[in-house]
C-alpha cells in the first residue's frame, strides 16, 4: 500500500512535503544564507546526511513531525488568515503549507530548529490570546475574530510591548507561509510567475551571444 493512501485529507506525502521544504531551505530568503548540511552551532555530532529526495518516506524516517493535532489546527487557522483564499486561488492551507512549517520546524538543520521554538512557542500564545480575549482556541474563532489578534502583532513596530514577542513570532510565520506558498505552482500562477517557459516572444539567443558562447 502506498504509505499516502493512509493520509488524512488535504495532508501531503512526506516525500512530497520534504522535498519542498529541502527546495524551500535552498532559497536566501528563507535560510539566511546557511546552506542544508552545515554543522550545527552546538553539538559536535551533527545530524546525519540529508533526506535522499528519489526514495519513499514512511512515518518515522529521517525526522519526526512536530505538531500535536491542535497546534495543526493553530498553525492551519494562522495560515488561511495570511493568506486566505480569494477569487484568483485558494486558502494557504489548501496547497498543503501546514505540512511545508511542520516538516520545516521539524527538520534538525540549525535555522529550522530556531524556527522549532519560536513557532511552537508562538502557536501556543495565540491559543492562550484568544482564550484570554474570546474564551475558545484560535481555531475555533470567527475569522474576524482571529483578525483581531493579528492586527495586534502583525507589524512589529508599532506593536505595543506585551506584544513584542508575539509580533516577531508573526513575522517568521508570516515569512514561512508566504514562502511555501508561493513557491507552489498555485502560488506562483497568483503573482503571475512564469519561470523557464518558452513565451511567443522569445526568439532564442542572439547571433552574438551563441558566438560568444562558441555556439555559433
Amino acid at each position: 500500500m502506498n504509505p499516502s493512501d493512509s493520509l488524512p485529507p488535504g495532508r501531503l506525502d512526506r516525500r512530497t512535503a520534504i522535498k519542498w521544504m529541502m527546495a524551500a531551505a535552498a532559497t536566501v530568503a528563507l535560510v539566511d544564507r546557511l546552506p542544508l548540511g552545515a554543522a550545527p552551532a552546538a553539538g559536535p555530532t551533527g545530524y546525519g546526511t540529508d533526506p535522499d529526495l528519489t526514495k519513499p518516506y514512511h512515518p518515522g524516517d529521517y525526522w519526526p513531525l512536530t505538531f500535536t493535532a491542535e497546534q495543526r489546527r493553530t498553525a492551519t487557522a494562522l495560515c488561511d488568515v495570511i493568506i486566505p483564499a480569494d477569487a484568483t486561488s485558494p486558502a494557504a492551507s489548501a496547497v498543503g503549507v501546514p505540512d511545508f512549517i511542520d516538516e520545516w520546524i521539524s527538520a534538525p538543520y540549525p535555522t529550522q530548529v530556531r524556527d522549532r521554538a519560536v513557532v511552537l512557542e508562538g502557536l501556543a500564545w495565540m491559543d492562550d490570546e484568544a482564550r484570554k480575549r474570546f474564551g475558545r482556541s484560535f481555531a475555533d474563532l470567527d475569522v474576524p475574530r482571529q483578525r483581531t489578534i493579528c492586527d495586534d502583532i502583525c507589524y512589529a513596530p508599532e506593536a505595543g510591548a506585551a506584544f513584542k514577542t508575539a509580533a516577531a513570532f508573526f513575522n517568521r510565520y508570516r515569512d514561512l507561509t508566504s514562502g511555501g506558498f508561493y513557491t507552489t505552482p498555485v502560488g506562483m500562477k497568483d503573482i503571475g510567475y512564469v519561470g523557464n517557459m518558452p513565451t511567443p516572444t522569445f526568439a532564442g539567443p542572439t547571433p552574438e551571444a551563441l558566438k560568444h558562447l562558441g555556439l555559433a
